[in-house]
Order: C-alpha cells, then structure tokens, then sequence
C-alpha cells in the first residue's frame, strides 16, 4: 500500500489528522482510520469523548477540555470537534498536520445540514488553521427496505481513491471538500459529481414533545426522512441518484451578490 501513499516533497508520507464527531467509539470512525491508512502511514486520530452531532464549530470554553490517550496515535477529547483539531495542532502534535479528515459521519451532510455539522465543523477547523481539509458522510436511509443499515463499506471503497485525486489537485487551505456517499452499495453508485450546496426543506424538522417520569415535557428534534426533488447540480440531487457528491465549501459567508446594491442604499443615507 506504501506505493499509493500520499507524499510530502521529501518523500516521506504526509502527516494526516482524523477526526469526527459521533465519537472516538463511532463505526464510522473505523472506516476512516481505514482510509486514512490507505493513504498514509503517519495517521494521528483525534476524535471527541462523546458524541457530539450537531455542535457545528462550536469550542468549549465554559468548563476545562481534558485528552485521553488510547492508543500510540489515538486520542479523546471531551470537547467538541473544533476542539479536538485545536488540541491536536496546539497539544499533541509538534508541527501542523498536511490533511484533516473528518468522519466518516452516520449520515449525510448537504444542503443546509452543513451548518449544524460536527462533522464539517472539524475540517472548517483544519481549515482555519491553514490545513488542506476533508468531510466525509455515509448517507442512509435512503433504501425503503432497509432505513436502519449504514453502508460503510461503499465509503471505504472509494473514499481513499476520491482523497488522492481531491489532494493531487492542490486546492487551497481555504477551502474544505465536502465529500458524501450515497446510500449505495460500493459497485452501484452511478457516478461521482462535483455540487453545489442544496437547501432543505425545514418543514421536514420534527419536534417530538414528551413527558419524563416526574410530568416534565421534553423534547426530540429530529427531521423526517422524505425526499424532494431538488434541481440538478445539487449535493441533494447526487445523492437522490446515488453518485458521491463532492462540494466545495469555504468558511467565509458573505452574501457576495447582495454587496453592491446594499452598498449602495447604505451610500445614500
């Protein structure tokens, strides 16, 4: 496998940074160590205690961040994804990683899912840092007869060879590839399509409320698992169609469009 190795200029192999944010158990955690070692044997996993779904790139300051080591090369962290590249980069590791990759989530990431990710939150993270990042997802669901089952074996077939060619195209730190597979088997997905972020359907939010066992309500947010019929170009489309979808995503989230005429209405007053 050394021969598919990704290499830093001296030819040694780059240094990569896994994380995610199902947690340092996740089996979705697994399937990228396995990728990772497709790509490199010089592979530091750093991944939170907890599952952390949803946290987007939140960093924990109310209360002290404490690391757990496992492994050689494996750590956990009782924080948040961000957290855990920020530990990495600042604590464990003496020089800044060549890639982040982060995953692979339960689930997919697209449309405005991106925004409440852990998951994305982590490569924003390496990101931010100046580090050439990477978000993978595992879709499911999607399958009528099976909603419960995560195909984690189509992301281990092809996320180490769709890393390599994202790495050999030398994008800039600035930007972070998000990567999702369909809820496919690995030799029936129809394709690999580069997207753009899809917008979902908020009405499909579910708001759960029941009682604990003193009369207290509570409360489950959850979205309903429909399909709608997005436009063609979209991360939702590709993955609807059963092609990996991959989109560029970036940190800055200036409305680029609005500027001149906003510009110019505050320029009259």
């Amino acid at each position: 496998m050394a021969d598919g190795y990704l290499k830093r200029a001296d030819g040694s192999s780059v240094q990569i940074l896994v994380t995610n944010d199902d947690g340092i158990n996740a089996p979705g955690l697994v399937s990228l160590e396995k990728i990772a070692a497709e790509l490199s044997d010089n592979v530091l996993v750093v991944a939170p205690e907890y599952e952390q779904s949803g946290a987007s790139r939140s960093i924990t300051l109310s209360k002290p961040l404490r690391i757990r080591q496992l492994e050689e090369r494996k750590y956990a962290v009782e924080g948040t994804p961000a957290d855990c590249v920020l530990m990495a980069y600042r604590q464990i590791l003496d020089a800044p990683p060549d890639l982040v990759l982060s995953g692979v989530n339960r689930g997919q990431n697209i449309a405005d899912d991106v925004t409440y990710s852990g998951t994305i939150a982590g490569a924003m993270e390496g990101s931010a840092l100046g580090i050439r990042s990477m978000a993978l997802s595992q879709s499911y669901g999607f399958d009528h007869t099976d909603r419960l089952t995560v195909r984690w074996q189509c992301a281990e077939a092809h996320g180490a060879r769709l890393v390599r060619q994202l790495y050999a195209t030398d994008f800039d730190a600035s930007t972070v590839m998000n990567i999702n597979f369909p809820d496919r088997e690995p030799d029936n997905i129809t394709g690999v399509e580069v997207t753009v972020q899809g917008q979902r359907d908020q009405n499909l939010l579910n708001i759960l409320e029941r009682e604990d066992g003193r009369g207290r309500a509570y409360f489950w947010l959850g979205f309903r698992r429909e399909l709608s019929n997005p436009p063609e170009g979209t991360d939702l489309r590709a993955i609807y169609d059963g092609r990996i979808s991959i989109t560029p995503l970036h940190l800055n989230l200036t409305q680029e469009p609005a500027l001149e005429g906003l510009r110019a209405v505050i320029g009259e007053a």
